[in-house]
């Protein structure tokens, strides 16, 4: 599939000192609560509204109309990079957040522990969210008592909370392995070797079965889940395709992972919005663009709380005044996806945009909210046309023919 539009957009970049953030608020957008209203609509956002109604407003679809994308291809799409293209599983991006030195070689693979019943049967996907140093100590047990099949290295590596690490290396892996969380509780893991013939598939199978047996003890963590089985991949790198010099913002690794599959320089490691928004004030006076990562929209849209979800918007509302004390030429404020509360899960529901940029067709007003955002006047885009749009205001593409 040839990358058309991106490849016209890429064509058509230019150099110039203008300065582009893109802030992602990570599962931002929602659906209405039992008639409470979006997490956007209920929060107190007195700055987020001052800047909507001088600025463009919009929804952005991430892969396409009614597909719910995962992290990866929802904020490749915000990167410019067309998902349905560029794929790849989350193991590579996970072993790039924690920056784990891939070979050619490797088939990486995210981990989950979770937790098992003694039918075998799903309790708690994320093993309760353990802490890193639980995670640390249940992969050092593991470390210990696995045995890797011949003429193949196996590593595991903490990543966080519940989330983990694990790579294969030696000749000839191949990535066709299918996960084997089973994305629900009260059922078995999947079988990675189901619909796989591959032997990197039979090689997962016995290590996963060897890791429940180290791990039978355990009282939260006693199985891993698997998901996102990746080689890694040969692509042009953001600054090639956009003529701009990146950096990000972002404190959870997977979202280190993703900016740096492209090329993209990691400067900070900040959690919090007052920190995220003070580092990329920083990373701005450096770089022509920057991609700030909040994570905790999305984590607590996963926990189901909309409250808290709500409490964290009005966080980085708290903290935008800083940012905007010596504004980038276009700042882009959006997420990768929607995860709403009632779902706990990502969705597909368009995804609430908004762009402060020169060359306006005046600000569209309101509030930034989902319902505002609909009639605004970027109107509903693929987030691949996010990149595009914010460089055309920031004059960094040339006029298209003669």
């Amino acid at each position: 599939m040839e990358d058309t539009y991106g490849d016209l957009v890429s064509s058509l970049a230019q150099k110039n000192d203008k300065r582009i953030c893109l802030l992602v608020m990570d599962g931002v957008g929602d659906c209405d609560n039992s008639g409470r209203g979006t997490a956007l609509e209920i929060a107190e956002t007195p700055n987020f509204d001052k800047l909507a109604k001088a600025s463009a407003l919009g929804l952005s679809l991430p892969v396409a109309v009614g597909v719910t994308p995962g992290s990866g291809p929802g904020h490749l799409g915000l990167f410019g990079y067309d998902p349905q293209i560029y794929q790849v599983g989350r193991g590579v991006l996970s072993a790039l957040g924690i920056e784990f030195a891939l070979d050619r070689r490797d088939v990486a693979c995210r981990l989950n522990f979770c937790t098992i019943d003694g039918d075998g049967n799903v309790t708690d996907r994320r093993a309760g969210r353990i802490p890193d140093d639980e995670n640390r100590r249940v992969l050092e047990k593991v470390r210990a008592g696995i045995r890797p099949p011949q003429g193949v290295e196996v590593f595991y590596e903490t990543v966080s909370e519940h989330r983990a690490l694990m790579v294969l290396r030696g000749d000839d892996l191949d990535d066709d392995v299918p996960d084997t969380d089973p994305q629900a509780t009260g059922v078995p893991p999947l079988d990675p070797t189901s619909g796989s013939d591959s032997r990197t598939s039979a090689i997962a199978k016995n290590l996963i079965e060897q890791v429940q047996e180290i791990l039978a003890d355990e009282p939260k963590a006693n199985m891993i889940l698997a998901r996102g089985f990746a080689k890694f991949p040969d692509w042009p790198t953001f600054a090639e395709r956009w003529q701009l010099d990146p950096a990000a913002v972002a404190g959870y690794p997977m979202y280190r992972g993703v900016a740096r599959l492209v090329g993209m320089k990691v400067v900070a490691q900040p959690t919090t919005a007052e920190d995220i928004c003070a580092e990329t004030i920083r990373a701005l006076a450096d770089h022509t663009f920057v991609f700030a990562h909040f994570k905790y929209t999305d984590k607590t849209g996963e926990d189901g709380d909309l409250d808290a979800k709500v409490q964290r918007i009005e966080e980085m509302d708290a903290a935008l005044p800083a940012l905007l004390e010596s504004p980038p030429d276009v700042l882009v404020v959006t997420g990768d996806h929607s995860t709403p509360p009632s779902i706990k899960a990502h969705s597909w529901h368009p995804v609430p945009v908004l762009m402060r940029a020169p060359h306006l067709r005046g600000g569209d007003g309101g509030r930034f909210t989902e319902r505002d955002c609909l009639g605004g006047q970027i109107g509903t885009i693929f987030a691949k046309q996010l990149i595009p749009l914010a460089m055309a205001h920031a004059g960094k593409l040339e006029k298209f023919g003669a």
